[in-house]
């Protein structure tokens, strides 16, 4: 009975011990396995994440010396950046032109917005209905407010700009039959050839 007695503490001390042993290799393999699992480069839970925050992102984008201010940012004057940027205009009589064939001008504008991320403002938009020609098409005057978006940042000696490449228009009176339908202004209006440009001035 004493022999009995004394065995039963030893079987379940190595019993216990069995149990441990499996434990410890059941995490350690399970660990393996993940590992494992993971694709190369791919750090672990545990390990500090360094570098920019999203894959792809330039260095250059970050910072505040990378993002625009309504101090730096203008409207090019006929999506050129060749002629005039302008700042906050007021675009009296003679207007400002938007695009680059003299068709569609902002005249009389008051800026209650102008800042890194957008600009708005109020005024009349001239658009010609280029009927049976531009030439000789009848210009209308269109009482409009405008909000200029997404400003693209231009590279040249003389310092960084960036320019409004987007332009969205809330037309206040509608629009007059003869630019309804296929013959209505773009809008929202992207300048395309504006925003390549202002890429390639940086690219360099």
């Amino acid at each position: 009975m004493d022999i009995t007695r004394a065995g039963r503490p030893r079987q379940i001390a190595s019993w216990a011990s069995l149990a441990c042993i499996a434990l410890l290799l059941t995490a350690c393999s399970s660990s393996a396995s993940s590992a494992a699992s993971s694709p190369p480069g791919t750090p672990s839970s545990s390990a500090p994440v360094t570098g920019p925050t999203a894959p792809g992102t330039p260095a250059s984008s970050q910072g505040p010396a990378a993002a625009p201010t309504g101090a730096s940012t203008f409207l090019a004057a006929a999506q050129s950046l060749n002629g005039t940027l302008l700042h906050e205009p007021a675009c009296g009589s003679s207007g400002c032109a938007l695009s680059g064939d003299s068709t569609a001008f902002l005249s009389q504008m008051k800026w209650t917005t102008w800042s890194g991320s957008e600009a708005v403002g109020t005024g009349t938009y001239k658009l010609d209905d280029c009927n049976p020609n531009c030439a000789a098409g009848q210009v209308y005057s269109l009482a409009t407010v405008v909000t200029l978006t997404q400003p693209v940042k231009v590279c040249s000696a003389s310092g960084t700009r960036w320019v409004w490449t987007h332009a969205f228009f809330i037309f206040l009176q509608g629009l007059p039959q003869p630019l309804t339908g296929q013959n209505a202004p773009q809008n929202p209006w992207t300048f395309s050839s504006l925003a390549t440009a202002a890429q390639q001035s940086c690219a360099s």
